[in-house]
């Protein structure tokens, strides 16, 4: 398994043009330890990293009213 993640390939992050490895492993006690995973800071994240939604289209009006 160890051979298997070290054999996969590196993610290049956009903006700072690092690289991170796009399989980790992690036993239990390191992340009870605090041993995170490698990957981008939330400020390089910002970017286009990672998929966003495309925002709604409002529709403009009012609210129907309920007959109650």
């Amino acid at each position: 398994m160890v051979a298997k993640a070290a054999s996969t390939e590196f993610y290049t992050h956009k903006m700072n043009e690092q690289r991170y490895p796009r399989l980790q492993l992690r036993t239990v006690k390191e992340l009870m330890v605090g041993k995170g995973i490698e990957r981008p800071s939330n400020v390089a994240a910002l970017d286009e990293t990672f998929k966003k939604a495309p925002e709604s289209k409002k529709k403009l009006g009012h609210q129907k009213e309920f007959g109650m």
